[in-house]
């Protein structure tokens, strides 16, 4: 692409080593402390060679450098997602309805009647996680009755969170529910007078009702898996996303799940990084797992597209806290820590990480007693990377003894979709540390974001991204205080650098910097720049990934790697997209008096939790109007 201002030199004169690929002309935020600003990006051999503006660069352009005009816009390092099941959600990505983003229940359920329209006999239509009642302008979740209406004859499937799922009754029908199904331990399914099935799913508050249900759809064949985990990982490039840390989860298999991405990387067509963790799937037989595991591979094994990093994000099932904000908190059995602390012990003493889904202090607790114990034998801290996932209601107390003990958290913006239901069951106070992201990094704790995508939050960064800065839910809803929030440039460190600590990567990765890897994002909007209401609005133009473009739009569409076209021709993704785009626009009146109603009570709130730490007096200033002075 010839461009004014960087001419390529005559083969005369040509560089030694020319560059492959140079962004010239832009805003770019390199992440680096010691360099923060560039105008432009030189890339070769997938690694960052030089970083200045066109003259700086001038030297680094041959006949066969493609160089891409910015156009002024900001540039920023790859996106990292550090907690994302992102090989469970490519395999069904293009069976998937996605609600994320779709601003009205009335737009949800039209999409969902056309789409049944669209399905096969014998396939489900499913809405699976990305979006909350809190999004839609009715502010409530479908019914059932709205969907046999929507859909009388195609079984369907709505996941709503880690809460419930809606099914229709030909949903009921397929999944084999009838009155004489009993409940799985931890889930509920709801029933009419006469005992039957209503179609409502509960988890109260385990929620493998919900996953069991859900796989009972039918599946993809080897070859279209690995078609739709192509197009989930160019979606997810679409939002500037160069690496992920895959998290594992329930129903996830290994090896059986990750031959995909397995012979994709073999194949060199990754184009998002992925570092995975392994999940012991049967409850009694978690430690012979990772024996077997252990024996086989080794966190160090893989490369720079794919690699192991460790065991979790379960150890053992009977550690596991479930999280459904809408039920109380559940109680752990006694005793788990004795097994619990037979697989942290033999991680530790083999050299692998861990990370932990723990959503509540009274978990976290429990687990650091067994770390302490295993501490003093000399295997905490051992220079093995582990964390914990969620940690949403951990205390200063516990976050003092992670750091102790060498540890990290991963946090995911599951408040931004949970918040207000959050909120009404444990008070604003409690939902404004909900979870302590200021406090963690107050401790000096390794920090990474992500977003728990698919089936609870949307795959969107720039959702989570909007959460850390603004502190509030995809609705609006506020939740903690100015001083608790985030700075842009640490929130997008959470999402960059940090992620690459998690992993170990972070001299290569999270910044552009000579020597690091070509990963980066050009912006539709600039994130430092834009009103924080419309950071979730913000996409990538052109997703860089080790020098190759694997994402283009706008004035760029084209120049991205070629793909397969998606299939099949009755996807729902090929008919609506993944993520629903909305235009930005002013908030109505009604809206902009709920906001300055919003602004007043956060105002109040903030005062008071300046005035309980001893940051502002008890008694008010009294009001003072010029107007009123004789």
């Amino acid at each position: 692409m010839p461009v004014m201002g960087v001419v390529p030199r005559s083969d005369d004169h040509e560089p030694a080593e020319p560059a492959e690929l140079l962004v010239r002309n832009a805003k770019v935020y390199t992440g680096d402390p010691a360099r923060p600003h560039a105008r432009g990006v030189a890339i070769r051999d997938g690694q960052v060679v030089a970083l200045g503006d066109d003259h700086a660069l001038a030297g680094l352009v041959g006949p066969a450098t493609r160089v891409v005009d910015a156009l002024g816009r900001r540039v920023i390092p790859g996106l990292n997602d550090s907690h994302l099941h992102v090989i469970r959600g490519g395999l069904t990505y293009v069976l998937e309805l996605r609600w994320d983003g779709v601003p009205s229940l009335r737009q949800a359920l039209a999409m969902l009647r056309e789409q049944a329209g669209r399905t096969p006999k014998g396939q489900w239509v499913r809405v699976v996680g990305g979006w909350t009642a809190d999004q839609f302008a009715e502010r409530r979740m479908p019914t059932v009755a709205e969907l046999n209406e929507a859909a009388p004859d195609t079984p369907v499937f709505v996941l709503h969170l880690y809460q419930s799922a809606l099914m229709n009754r030909a949903a009921v029908r397929a999944a084999g529910f009838t009155a004489a199904t009993p409940d799985p331990p931890g889930g509920q399914i709801v029933r009419g007078r006469d005992g039957r099935p209503t179609g409502v799913l509960l988890a109260a508050p385990s929620a493998l009702v919900l996953y069991s249900t859900l796989a009972k759809a039918p599946s993809l064949e080897p070859d279209e898996q690995r078609l739709s985990t192509r197009h989930f990982l160019r979606e997810l490039n679409r939002f500037g996303l160069t690496s992920a840390i895959d998290a594992a989860g329930g129903f996830q298999n290994f090896p059986d799940n990750y031959r995909t991405v397995i012979e994709l990387a073999r194949a060199g067509d990754l184009t998002l990084r992925i570092a995975y963790h392994l999940f012991p799937q049967t409850g009694g037989q978690e430690i012979a797992d990772l024996s077997r595991w252990i024996e086989t591979v080794r966190p160090q094994d893989g490369d720079s597209w794919l690699r192991l990093n460790g065991a979790g994000e379960n150890l053992t099932w009977a550690a596991a806290d479930f999280e459904n904000f809408a039920e109380p908190r559940p109680e752990l059995a006694a005793g788990y820590e004795e097994e619990f602390e037979k697989a942290v012990r033999l991680l530790m003493e083999n050299g692998w990480g861990f990370r932990l889904h723990a959503t509540y202090d009274e978990t976290i607790r429990r687990d650091l007693g067994v770390f302490e114990r295993l501490a003093a034998e000399g295997l905490f801290p051992a220079g093995n990377r582990w964390l914990f996932d969620h940690a949403e209601t951990v205390s200063d107390a516990s976050l003092e003894r992670i750091a102790a003990l060498g540890g990290a958290v991963s946090v995911q913006n599951r408040m931004s979709f949970q918040g207000r239901v959050f909120a009404d069951r444990y008070g604003t106070e409690a939902a404004a540390r909900t979870p302590p992201v200021r406090r963690m990094l107050d401790q000096g704790l390794v920090v990474g974001a992500g977003t728990d995508a698919t089936r609870v939050s949307s795959y969107n960064p720039w959702v989570a991204l909007h959460w850390l800065v603004t502190g509030r839910t995809v609705g609006g809803f506020a939740l903690c205080p100015p001083d608790d929030r985030l700075s842009r440039e640490t929130a997008l460190e959470l999402y960059t650098r940090g992620g690459a600590r998690l992993t170990g990567e972070e001299d290569v990765k999270g910044m552009l910097r000579e020597g690091c890897f070509g990963d980066l994002a050009v912006l539709s909007e600039d994130y430092f720049a834009v009103p924080a209401g419309d950071i979730p609005h913000i996409e990538s133009v052109l997703t860089v990934v080790g020098g190759r473009i694997v994402h283009a739009a706008a004035e760029y569409e084209g120049l991205e790697e070629e793909i397969d076209p998606l299939g099949p021709a009755w996807s729902p993704v090929a008919r609506f997209g993944g993520y629903q785009a909305t235009p930005r626009t002013g908030p109505t009146g009604a809206r902009q008096a709920d906001l300055l109603a919003e602004a007043v009570a956060e105002s109040a709130r903030h005062r008071q939790w300046r005035v309980t730490r001893g940051h502002a007096p008890e008694a008010r200033t009294e009001v003072f109007d010029p107007c009123f002075v004789l």
